[in-house]
């Protein structure tokens, strides 16, 4: 089980070992390295080396000494992932919260960051309406009430599609964790600062893509994140997909992700073809 030391927390990530380009990915919130896992099953027959890693606060990664954190520090740590495979370039993306690591890092080390692949997310800071309904909900989830109700009405939002299985395999994951610890993850999530007015920094080839029910990542939203991107085209969009597109849709995830690595690298990567994106 693998982990690398980052900034006293040891952060846990899982590699495909691949001989291929690098597709670095950071998970949503509540979430975990192995919501990618569908993602790898269909590039497992592409020479892609998926890596991924547990954030801060989730999975089998920790806070360390101090659980203060931001996403600019979620951003070194992906760097450290990198570092301990002995990857010195690689396409990074995310969902959600992991979409604002990514672009982090991409500003952080702009000559390590080949591509970008943003998918259900957005580079501006929570509003004010946001924050008051992010602080009512995590008061509530870290409260002493009874947490299967309020597990199952996010997930259909949090995730999203038709597939309940899904839903309830993360409803279950939830129940069993300390409901508690999440407390400094939220107050990274409610406090992030907007990077949007960088964005031109960022020229590598982008992707953008969010799910056509996203009510989170708004079309608005994703336009705004594609327009400030020079390398990033218009905005994609995964047909009956929530903000969980990457979990529930992936194989039009996967065609998409395989189609930048293709345009990031200088040899062919095997496409993935799959209509419905």
């Amino acid at each position: 089980m693998p982990f690398v030391h980052s900034d006293a927390v040891n952060v846990h990530f899982r590699t495909d070992a691949a001989d291929g380009p690098t597709l670095l990915l950071a998970h949503g919130f509540l979430m975990d390295e192995s919501m990618f896992d569908p993602i790898r099953k269909v590039l497992a027959h592409t020479d892609i080396n998926v890596v991924a890693w547990d954030a801060r606060g989730h999975g089998r990664t920790g806070y360390g000494a101090d659980p203060r954190f931001d996403y600019w520090d979620l951003a070194t740590d992906g760097l450290r992932v990198l570092d301990a495979l002995g990857i010195e370039h690689a396409i990074v993306g995310g969902v959600s919260q992991g979409g604002y690591a990514a672009l982090r890092m991409a500003l952080l080390a702009p000559e390590r960051v080949t591509g970008l692949a943003l998918l259900d997310t957005d580079a501006d800071a929570c509003t004010r309406a946001d924050e008051t309904y992010y602080e009512n909900f995590f008061d509530e989830w870290c409260g002493t009430g009874a947490l299967r109700p309020l597990a199952e009405d996010l997930a259909p939002r949090l995730i999203g599609g038709a597939d309940t299985r899904i839903w309830h395999t993360w409803i279950n994951r939830w129940l069993a964790r300390d409901r508690t610890a999440i407390r400094p993850a939220a107050e990274c999530l409610i406090g992030r600062d907007s990077i949007h007015g960088r964005l031109g920094e960022i020229t590598v080839p982008a992707l953008v893509l969010r799910g056509e029910h996203d009510h989170s990542s708004t079309v608005d939203k994703s336009t705004r994140v594609a327009d400030g991107l020079p390398g990033a085209r218009a905005v994609r969009t995964v047909a009956g997909a929530g903000h969980g597109c990457a979990l529930t849709h992936p194989e039009q995830v996967g065609a998409a992700l395989a189609a930048l690595v293709t345009a990031c690298t200088p040899y062919a990567v095997e496409p993935v073809t799959v209509v419905g994106i």
